[in-house]
């Protein structure tokens, strides 16, 4: 029995890391135990051993392997190496970290980079997925965000499947969630330089417009009901020189928490109005042709301006970036 399980164990050793075996070993010590109410001998438990973990080492093995035994060995691989995202900007953070292999499916409205729409496969909208399909993926982690797939989170779990759920607001948000990604696939080294170009780049654009008059900003993110900015776009207007005419409104996370009445954006009066719609085309007459706007200043003098959804409303890399040119645009400011 000893020399069964040493070989057992000695064939795990040779085709590992340092570190695997202990969480394997515990693993299926508790396994045994749940499922035939006693120890599972020392042969027995080397033998499974090296069973997972050679099925972990060499993923085309895995096509016969029963649904519970896939849950045994790809949830317990590091760094993941088939990973679902829910929402664009964990896409395109993977792939501005150079680890874009690991993707096997995307949400349809990942965009960005273009080259994703021909190379992954769309499993999900933004509060719905296609379940069946991403199971059959076999992913060892989807990545999600906020309560609004908090249906969809809870439904992968129940199925087995590893979840992160991302929350992010604010710019603080969007980094630290840069920073997280990179933990989550092994490449710390390379989201702490993403992370801090943009921190850099942030600080060179406030730099650039400091001292510069400040024109009243209000950004529409939807039109009916009017919903104002969320953090990280009020953020951005004010790293752009401008002043958010709503900006108490921009930690509320729930969009129905940030609606705004048309009498009190025309008593604020801005001097350009920025709309994104929420991947809807914006129709500027609509927003000129509203009773009383023609009051506004920004609407009296043709500022008002569309940004694209995908730049602006995704809490990622794009709105760090193009979002942040096109509201610099918006506001007659250079980059």
């Amino acid at each position: 029995m000893k020399s069964r399980l040493t070989a057992g164990v000695v064939v795990c050793l040779r085709t590992t890391l340092s570190g695997a075996l202990p969480g394997l070993f515990v693993y299926f010590v508790k396994r045994a135990r749940r499922f035939t109410g006693r120890r599972s001998s020392p042969n027995q438990i080397g033998a499974q051993i090296a069973y997972s973990w050679l099925i972990c080492q060499c993923p085309l093995w895995r096509s016969h392997l029963t649904s519970t035994q896939r849950s045994a060995t790809l949830l317990r691989q590091f760094p993941p190496s088939r990973i679902i995202c829910l929402t664009e900007e964990t896409v395109e953070t993977l792939y501005l970290l150079g680890e874009q292999d690991r993707i096997v499916g995307v949400s349809g409205y990942a965009v960005r980079p273009p080259q994703v729409r021909r190379e992954k496969p769309r499993v999900s909208a933004f509060t719905s997925a296609d379940i069946p399909k991403i199971r059959a993926l076999e992913p060892d982690l989807v990545l999600t965000f906020s309560d609004l797939q908090a249906e969809i989170a809870a439904e992968l779990i129940r199925a087995g499947i590893a979840v992160h759920a991302f929350n992010q607001r604010d710019i603080a948000g969007i980094l630290a969630m840069i920073r997280t990604v990179g933990a989550l696939v092994g490449a710390v080294d390379k989201a702490e330089r993403l992370a801090r170009s943009y921190e850099a780049r942030l600080g060179d654009v406030a730099a650039l417009v400091r001292g510069r008059p400040k024109p009243k900003v209000y950004f529409e993110e939807w039109d009916d009901p009017l919903i104002s900015g969320i953090g990280w776009v009020s953020e951005l207007i004010e790293i752009a020189g401008g002043e958010d005419v709503f900006p108490e409104l921009r930690k509320q996370k729930a969009a129905k928490d940030r609606i705004v009445s048309p009498h009190d954006v025309i008593a604020a009066a801005p001097d350009v109005i920025v709309a994104s719609w929420c991947g809807k085309k914006v129709v500027l007459d609509k927003i000129r042709q509203r009773p009383g706007w023609d009051a506004i200043p920004a609407v009296r003098n043709c500022r008002i301006a569309e940004i694209k959804s995908a730049l602006i409303l995704q809490p990622g890399p794009a709105a760090l970036t193009d979002g942040l040119d096109a509201i610099l645009a918006a506001l007659g400011r250079r980059k």
